[in-house]
């Protein structure tokens, strides 16, 4: 079994600062992606940064600059850290993986159970 477990989440205020956390843990072969998603009340689901399979990052153009994605290969762990937070960040954001359990698997792609992030005065 795969487990992605997010943490960090929580409310802030307007320009202020936070950093997730995402750990994948379990039966992993390979990872080939890890990355950031985000959804707010009423919106469709979002990319915010990922590692790509090659792994370069990619970032949501109206993010660059405010959030930066980095990583610990070592522990399978993705980190956002984000800056100058709005209000219009709000949402649940959702680390996702795409990986191989196995030698003998597919690809396929996890989501975690998403970390809440609230910035409001």
């Amino acid at each position: 079994q795969v487990q992605l477990v997010e943490s960090g989440g929580g409310l802030v205020q307007p320009g202020g600062s936070l950093r997730l956390s995402c750990a994948a843990s379990g039966s992993i072969f390979r990872i080939n992606a890890m990355g950031w998603y985000r959804q707010a009340p009423g919106k469709q689901r979002e990319l915010v940064a990922a590692f790509t399979s090659g792994g370069s990052t990619n970032y949501a153009d109206s993010l660059k600059g405010r959030f930066t994605i980095s990583r610990d290969n070592a522990k399978n762990t993705v980190y956002l850290q984000m800056n100058s937070l709005k209000p219009e960040d709000t949402a649940v954001y959702y680390c996702n993986a795409v990986l191989m359990r196995t030698r003998n698997d597919n690809y396929k792609t996890y989501w975690g159970q998403g970390t809440q992030v609230t910035v409001s005065s």
